[in-house]
């Protein structure tokens, strides 16, 4: 028995690739295609809510009629009808997921993307959606950077979004990524466009597993709109500043900080004498002194940039005990879905062509939610505690 047991136990299944396959029935070939599938044992779950989906459709497009008491019966007349012209299960598309074993009726693309968006009206005007979605960007770094691909993707932001990550998700990982147990052990890339794809199958999602580097970032770089910088690689991220300069793009960077959030924005895409960093790490830095920074130089810089005064006091006492009582440094799941939110917004005005600011913004929720937080005591407290810090780093 305990034989057995560890034979099931080795067999880790297909390595399932990270993309759906969209199955238009009116199509032969995508008929045959499915059926195979399903020969195959493919096929485990069939989701079809399809009539509830074009109940929706019917709605958006005859608002006036959707609280009148006729409604209901006009749109029974309407699915007949569609039903009429050809099998209602081969209206719209069905689209399969290889890693979940998934089979689902959705409406085509247009009308998918028409529904998913419509209670973002008019929060959100039609021609703004249209620019927010028909954009290319490209996130770096996926910690925070999923909840920032996850936000972009929920407003139905860019169809088309390059991600790139080295790394596999960890049990760790979990306190501030979305994703659950079922996913340890899987690229974040393509643990990231599995989510992307499950909201919106008709995303076209490009995969960097190797990470940025040298050899790879200007392929990274063609075509994209903004880069979302949310990379550990302090040299990395110079890099970027110099493509994104180089391609005239703006870069947002958000970093989490305890509860908060610190946005940066640059853009390089309006100014040509923008300083990397907004300046904040000085003028004397370069890709190559900063590849050669040990740990130590790595947090100093990083603290330098976000800038001591930035930091919460729990954030610092953190940042110290790193090596002696805790092995990294903390993140929080709420910061990192603030940041998501807050770079989304950054991104939805840049696209069109609204007023962002080009340089930091810090985003508290301590501020606004702790009593007193602006009392003088408090605040001398949070000053005299970052210059301690700054005296431990030497700035």
């Amino acid at each position: 028995m305990i034989q057995e047991i560890e034979e099931i136990l080795k067999n880790k299944g297909d390595n399932f690739k990270s993309e759906p396959i969209i199955f238009d029935l009116s199509n032969t070939d995508d008929e045959k295609r499915l059926i195979e599938l399903n020969i195959e044992g493919k096929v485990k779950f069939i989701i079809d809510d399809y009539e509830e989906q074009q109940l929706e459709l019917f709605g958006i497009n005859n608002p006036t009629k959707v609280y009148t008491p006729s409604f209901k019966d006009e749109f029974d007349s309407y699915y007949k009808n569609l039903g009429s012209k050809t099998p209602i299960s081969r209206d719209g598309n069905w689209v399969y997921f290889p890693w979940s074993l998934k089979l689902i009726h959705i409406l085509k693309e247009d009308d998918f993307q028409l529904v998913r968006t419509a209670r973002n009206m008019n929060l959100i005007s039609r021609e703004e959606q249209e620019k927010f979605h028909n954009a290319t960007i490209g996130i770096g770094g996926l910690s925070v950077g999923s909840s920032v691909a996850f936000a972009l993707v929920l407003q139905g932001g860019p169809k088309h979004i390059k991600l790139a990550d080295m790394d596999r998700l960890a049990l760790t990982n979990t306190n501030r990524i979305l994703m659950g147990v079922d996913d340890l052990g899987v690229l974040k890339v393509e643990m990231a466009a599995r989510r992307i794809y499950e909201i919106n199958p008709y995303s076209k999602v490009e995969i960097f597993p190797e990470g940025l580097q040298v050899d790879n970032i200007d392929k990274f770089f063609e075509g994209l709109d903004i880069i979302i910088d949310e990379l550990d690689n302090i040299a990395i991220k110079y890099l970027i500043r110099e493509k994104a300069k180089q391609y005239k793009i703006p870069v947002i960077m958000a970093t989490d900080n305890g509860d908060n959030a610190v946005v940066d924005v640059e853009r390089y895409d309006k100014e040509d004498n923008i300083k990397y960093f907004h300046g904040r790490m000085g003028d004397d830095i370069s890709y190559e002194s900063l590849l050669k920074l040990d740990k130590f130089g790595i947090g100093k810089m990083a603290t330098k940039c976000v800038g001591p005064e930035n930091v919460t006091i729990k954030m610092q006492e953190s940042l110290l005990e790193m090596g002696k009582t805790i092995v990294s440094w903390p993140q929080l799941g709420g910061a990192a879905l603030v940041n998501g939110a807050a770079v989304a917004y950054c991104v939805r005005r840049i696209l069109n062509n609204q007023s962002v600011i080009n340089n930091r913004a810090l985003i508290s929720i301590d501020e606004k939610l702790i009593p007193n937080y602006n009392e003088e005591g408090e605040v001398k407290k949070r000053e005299d505690a970052a210059d301690m810090f700054r005296k431990i780093f030497g700035l």
